[in-house]
């Protein structure tokens, strides 16, 4: 029998913000940085909140941090949005620990992309989704990240995977339209099934070809902006979702193009949410924050966006 799931999806339809990890060091959150962060995103009128994703740097965190950045997130939000947790890990024993805590804090659901490093087959991945979500609290999402899992939830089993009821749907951040043609194919076999994109650069074609919404980096910087992209692509508005998708490119040639790919993303987002004074700009290692010249550059940036007036920091 299908579980009704529909509530739950039908409330996070529309932009849900991978939101980046605040940190003071490498075994401390910055508690303050991420108060202020969670309220300017929720004041964007968000539809839900990620955790513990790519863009909130999960494998480079401690459990004692992420169970931290889990439980102080479902303190602040107070169930004004449903938050998703990332619970990816190349241990099946820990990701399952990591969703146990998480339904015990009152997270929403759960996300897991296909274990990394060891490279798994087809039919190994589909075992492997089933197994877990036998073992899971909460419902969950697959995130579909072949650059850094080297490899791809292919369309069989998505197949498969959507006759396990607890199993809600897919964010996919391959960056490959002719793969999210097809899962928008296979979208239309399941009624609650959700299809969600992750490159904030497609997210006016996808939601004009039907996506249910995206889970877009830079909403943690400008949450309002891919919200009002998001609803005016649902709405068929083309002039309008030109002129915002416009603007989003905008962010993605100028925040994310400072530095050398591929931590230049996500540099520049936490550099621009430090400029703002919202959180702090400390990277998990083997990563680092950005030289005062490249600093010097996202703050520019910032001032020729509108988003920060043109005094020096």
């Amino acid at each position: 029998m299908m579980i009704n799931n529909n509530n739950l999806t039908d409330r996070l339809r529309g932009i849900i913000p991978p939101m980046v990890t605040p940190l003071e060091d490498r075994e401390t959150i910055d508690v303050e940085g991420l108060e202020r962060l969670i309220e300017h995103i929720l004041a964007g009128s968000v539809s839900g909140l990620f955790i513990l994703g790519t863009t909130g740097e999960a494998p480079g965190l401690s459990y004692k941090l992420r169970h931290e950045v889990i439980e102080r997130t479902c303190l602040q939000v107070d169930q004004r949005v449903p938050v998703l947790v990332g619970i990816t890990d190349t241990s099946f024993t820990e990701s399952v620990k990591i969703a146990h805590h998480a339904a015990d804090a009152g997270v929403d659901a759960v996300v897991l992309s296909a274990p990394y490093y060891f490279p798994a087959g087809q039919r190994e991945l589909l075992s492997y989704v089933r197994n877990i979500a036998a073992e899971l609290p909460l419902p969950l999402f697959l995130y579909n990240m072949p650059s850094h899992t080297k490899m791809t939830f292919g369309p069989k089993v998505v197949r498969r995977a959507m006759e396990l009821p607890n199993v809600l749907g897919l964010k996919d951040s391959s960056g490959n339209m002719v793969y999210f043609h097809e899962m928008q194919q296979l979208k239309e076999e399941r009624e609650d099934w959700m299809l969600l994109m992750g490159p904030e650069e497609l997210l006016a074609d996808a939601v004009l070809s039907g996506c249910d919404g995206g889970i877009s980096g830079g909403a943690n910087l400008c949450p309002r902006l891919y919200v009002d992209l998001y609803e005016a692509a649902r709405d068929r508005d083309l002039v309008r979702t030109r002129e915002l998708h416009r603007r989003v490119m905008e962010i993605s040639t100028t925040i994310y193009a400072v530095g050398e790919p591929p931590s230049a993303f996500l540099k520049g987002l936490k550099c621009a949410l430090s400029c703002l004074g919202i959180c702090s700009d400390v990277m998990t290692e083997p990563f680092q924050r950005f030289m005062p010249s490249d600093r010097e550059r996202i703050r520019e940036h910032l001032v020729e966006l509108g988003l920060l007036e043109g005094a020096s920091l």
